[in-house]
């Protein structure tokens, strides 16, 4: 029905999707841009949607990124942020153009998590921190939301704390584990 990546299913729920999801962490995000060795002065929300986890943060130029131009459409106009319709895996961006990249409940829908790593760290200027938060698959509740994307059509591929740290080493990013749960934080910084 739906399939990794797929934009439509976030174009169709954009109007209800902040009804339904919690606000995003703001203290978590904040502990894993902490690692950052230079400041934050630009930072990309990649899959950024409506905003969700831009609004939890204060102090840089904050620009969402994604591919759901209904979403995207919730963060300028409901959130008033600036937006980039693009796609993680090929980032409108020069390289080495920010400070930090935010990645917030959206990795497991990304088509090419590789490529999105990769692109990250190409954005990246020396220093700069990936921070991703995701949900971890082997956690008991992470095992019922796999399920239950699942079971509405979606092919989204979640990674443990441990693996995307691997795939983040592999990416040129130095990778550290800083919280662990159903919700986990895992932060990459430029090497």
């Amino acid at each position: 029905m739906y399939g990794v990546g797929d934009v439509d299913f976030f174009d169709r729920v954009a109007p209800l999707y902040d009804l339904a999801m919690p606000p995003a962490d703001g203290e978590a995000l904040a502990a894993g841009l902490d690692h950052a060795t230079r400041p934050i002065e630009r930072l990309l929300d990649v899959g950024g949607g409506s905003g969700r986890a831009a609004a939890a943060l204060t102090g840089p130029e904050i620009t969402v990124v994604d591919a759901s131009v209904g979403m995207l459409s919730r963060a300028r106009r409901g959130r008033g942020l600036s937006g980039v319709a693009g796609d993680a895996g090929r980032l409108p961006f020069r390289d080495a153009s920010v400070d930090a990249v935010t990645v917030v409940d959206a990795f497991h829908h990304l088509p090419d998590q590789d490529a999105a790593l990769a692109e990250a760290a190409r954005v990246l200027a020396p220093g700069g921190a990936l921070v991703v938060r995701e949900f971890d698959p082997e956690h008991p509740l992470g095992r019922l939301l796999v399920a239950g994307e699942h079971a509405i059509g979606m092919d989204s591929r979640f990674r443990t704390p441990a693996d995307l740290a691997a795939a983040m080493d592999g990416a040129g990013l130095d990778p550290r584990i800083v919280d662990r749960g159903f919700g986990y934080t895992v932060v990459g910084v430029r090497r």
